[in-house]
């Protein structure tokens, strides 16, 4: 195990390969009596279709996030209640791209380490435990399908993209998850679930050494192989279609407003390019920004206003969200304000507070356990090494803004989504 020390934001990470290609961090932290563990693999909602064994599968939607439920399921019981009965809090979540396991506790760090690392390890289901979990997931499903704000961010994701599959939901459809199987979940783990495809991602007061012990103990030795994924035929520049409306129990309109960018090389180019992104939506949209005054001084939109910028591999875009009573307005601002910086330029001084409050704000998040481990994940996935997002932002002049709300803010990558109320209609 190799250390490095980030002086710029007062961090050592200690980093290891194992001999089975698992990839562990440990940001050490004598101060704090908390530790957490994050392990992780690189396999979200997005990954249904992948080659295993020299063999294309194509898997129903909602697969990713159904295993991420089962894991849990051990021979002798539940991860959840061992880990539980040991003082820690366990959670997990699947993201487009990621599916992550995790726990903090206070006592029996390693142990609880061990538990971890074996549940997500050795898969234990049941034709029984997955008919029973379809019906919970089932549940989950008429759920999101109630809630606006999902049903408004999927209507804007099918507007975008044309064959990504970001445009399917994580958790499937009540027709998807019918179609898996016990099989179906072993077959992904086995694509999926293996330490070459994995991180270790660990803060606290912790043995690095102790760790990499740990893991060489508990995970198969044996190193995956490389998984082809396929995402689709490739995307054209442009939005597939300019909007989309749905009618929902909302008392205001609801919208989604998103515009189509371009995908990010994996390394620290896609580093770069997350962070110019995050200061062109603040350039254009966020709160300190000339467009946002004028629109919430105008009542098209109010405090639950928000934006950001999203990559994923094979795919980007910037979107904004929130209520307005003319949806159609906002865009048509966002439109103008996005060519006037195209021709003006970002205002110098606007462009030097927002790089301040960005580079504060991710610094300020190191002191988070939790999201110093999912970003050093998220890191090692994309390529790069998250603790030199300091020097990144050096690099990032207002040019580079600007370039980049030039070539994404326009007409042809926009669309819009929007939930009026049902009695609109």
């Amino acid at each position: 195990m190799v250390s490095r020390q980030y002086p710029r934001v007062g961090e050592t990470l200690f980093h290891a390969e194992l001999e089975d290609g698992l990839h562990i961090y440990v940001d050490r932290r004598p101060e704090f009596q908390k530790s957490y563990a994050f392990f992780a693999t690189n396999y979200g909602g997005i990954d249904m279709k992948f080659c295993l064994d020299g063999q294309w599968q194509d898997t129903p939607a909602g697969v990713a996030h159904f295993l991420e439920h089962k894991m849990f399921d051990t021979e002798q019981g539940n991860a959840l209640q061992d880990l539980a009965a040991n003082g820690a809090s366990p959670n997990a979540f699947t993201s487009s791209a990621m599916t992550g396991y995790y726990f903090e506790s206070t006592e029996k760090f390693e142990e609880n380490l061990r538990i971890l690392l074996s549940f997500v390890s050795i898969p234990y289901f049941t034709r029984e435990s997955v008919d029973k979990e379809q019906g919970i997931i089932g549940q989950e499903i008429r759920m999101v399908e109630d809630d606006p704000d999902n049903q408004v961010f999927y209507a804007l994701m099918e507007c975008l993209y044309r064959h990504h599959p970001l445009q399917v939901s994580i958790a499937g459809t009540q027709q998807s998850i019918a179609g898996i199987t016990a099989d179906t979940l072993y077959a992904c783990h086995k694509a999926f679930y293996t330490p070459s495809n994995m991180v270790l991602a660990v803060a606290g007061d912790v043995d690095p050494e102790r760790v990499c012990q740990i893991a060489r103990e508990i995970l198969p030795p044996k190193r995956g192989g490389e998984i082809p994924r396929d995402y689709g035929p490739a995307e054209p520049e442009g939005a597939a279609s300019p909007g989309k409306e749905l009618r929902m129990e909302v008392s205001t309109p609801i919208f989604q407003l998103g515009f189509k960018g371009d995908p990010a090389p994996a390394g620290e180019e896609r580093l770069l390019r997350q962070l110019t992104g995050e200061l062109a939506c603040e350039a254009l949209l966020g709160t300190s920004s000339p467009l946002y005054a004028r629109l919430y001084n105008q009542g098209l939109i109010n405090k639950n206003f928000g934006c950001g910028c999203e990559f994923y591999p094979g795919c980007a875009f910037l979107c904004a969200f929130g209520e307005s009573r003319d949806p159609e307005k906002v865009r048509q601002a966002a439109l103008e304000e996005g060519a006037r910086i195209a021709r003006e330029g970002v205002d110098p001084a606007l462009f030097l507070r927002l790089k301040k409050a960005a580079y504060g704000g991710r610094v300020r998040a190191l002191n988070s356990m939790e999201n110093t481990c999912i970003e050093l994940v998220q890191g090692h996935f994309g390529g790069y090494d998250y603790f030199r997002f300091p020097d990144v932002f050096d690099r990032i002049g207002e040019k580079d803004v600007q370039r980049l709300i030039s070539s994404w803010i326009t007409p042809e990558r926009c669309a819009l989504a929007v939930v009026r109320p049902k009695e609109e209609a």
